[in-house]
């Protein structure tokens, strides 16, 4: 799969394409459906086909302050959507001057200039240009300007929600109430955070629990304070396709007056890690508990016998 960050990156010789473009954050199910059809539509036409996205969230640009947490970043969108089979993803720097662009302007420069589109297709609810005034009708109505044509395709509903459609906003909610696992049948995937793991107060350790402090990404969707059962992700030249059973704690561990929310994982039965410095990321799996304020010490660690035991069949149940 080809990256390009920008359209200057695009092979003058790419020739016609079939093309979806959207925010695509958390590459969630609905977003895999029109990712995939687009590839499929690519292969029975002997073209190859390419996602585009945008980096910031468009949000943050319109609307500056109110960037919504990010279910995935730039870099794991990209790593998501070439799984999908695209042979190409399109990263579009988004701009303040860009959010002004008319919408046959973005048309003309992105989709016929840069990608040379054969065939355009997204979301039902794909809305683009100066004021998000674009939807699929105009989308289709300036493919028969510029040879093109264009599919809006049907959102994918949650069979276990009823008719509700799957969205990142919906994500977002879930991951906010703690329902990691309602999120994880969204996204068709364990929700993921990452970040450097740093130097924290290493109580973990002292407790004989001794945990990767996250350092994460400003934006990141971070899950409602509590612990959980998940997974201590790395793929780095020190730990290559390393994958733990883990307890995960997010909060501000109150039973020692704690100020600072952090995302801490014990990957479990492993005493022996030097992860400072690295790149990892914590997959969530279920909630276990409430974040809690323990009357002592002593309390908490019984508590946290508690919780790796119970992380331990969580994560062997799903093995």
């Amino acid at each position: 799969m080809r990256r390009w960050h920008g359209l200057d990156e695009v092979p003058a010789d790419w020739g016609r394409s079939v093309v979806t473009i959207g925010v695509f954050d958390g590459v969630h199910r609905g977003h895999a459906r029109i990712v995939r059809a687009a590839a499929e539509r690519a292969r029975e036409r002997g073209l190859r086909s390419v996602a585009v996205t945008f980096e910031p969230h468009p949000d943050e640009v319109v609307r500056p302050g109110s960037h919504p947490p990010l279910l995935t970043t730039a870099r794991r969108r990209v790593e998501l959507l070439g799984e999908l089979g695209t042979d190409a993803v399109l990263v579009v720097p988004f701009t303040a001057e860009q959010s002004r662009e008319p919408a046959d302007e973005f048309v003309r420069r992105v989709l016929v200039d840069a990608l040379r589109a054969e065939h355009v297709m997204v979301g039902a609810d794909f809305r683009f240009g100066h004021r998000a005034r674009g939807d699929v009708a105009l989308l289709a109505e300036l493919g028969d300007k510029y040879d093109f044509t264009a599919e809006g395709i049907p959102l994918v509903a949650d069979s276990d929600a009823g008719t509700e459609t799957i969205t990142s906003t919906r994500v977002r909610a879930e991951l906010d109430a703690g329902d990691v696992e309602a999120a994880a049948r969204a996204l068709g995937r364990p929700h993921r955070v990452e970040g450097v793991v740093v130097r924290g107060h290493q109580r973990g350790r002292a407790l004989g629990f001794p945990t990767a402090n996250l350092e994460t990404p400003p934006h990141s969707a971070i899950p409602k304070d509590g612990v959980y059962a998940g997974w201590l992700v790395a793929d780095t030249d020190r730990f290559p396709r390393f994958r733990w059973p883990a307890a995960i704690s997010i909060g501000t561990n109150p039973t020692f007056e704690g100020a600072e929310r952090t995302v801490e994982a014990y990957a479990l039965d492993r005493d022996d890690l030097d992860l400072y410095g690295e790149h990892m990321a914590v997959d969530f799996l279920a909630r276990i508990r409430d974040t809690l304020k323990f009357d002592s010490v002593e309390a908490l660690i019984e508590e946290m016998h508690r919780d790796v035991s119970r992380a331990r069949d969580l994560t062997a149940e799903t093995s």
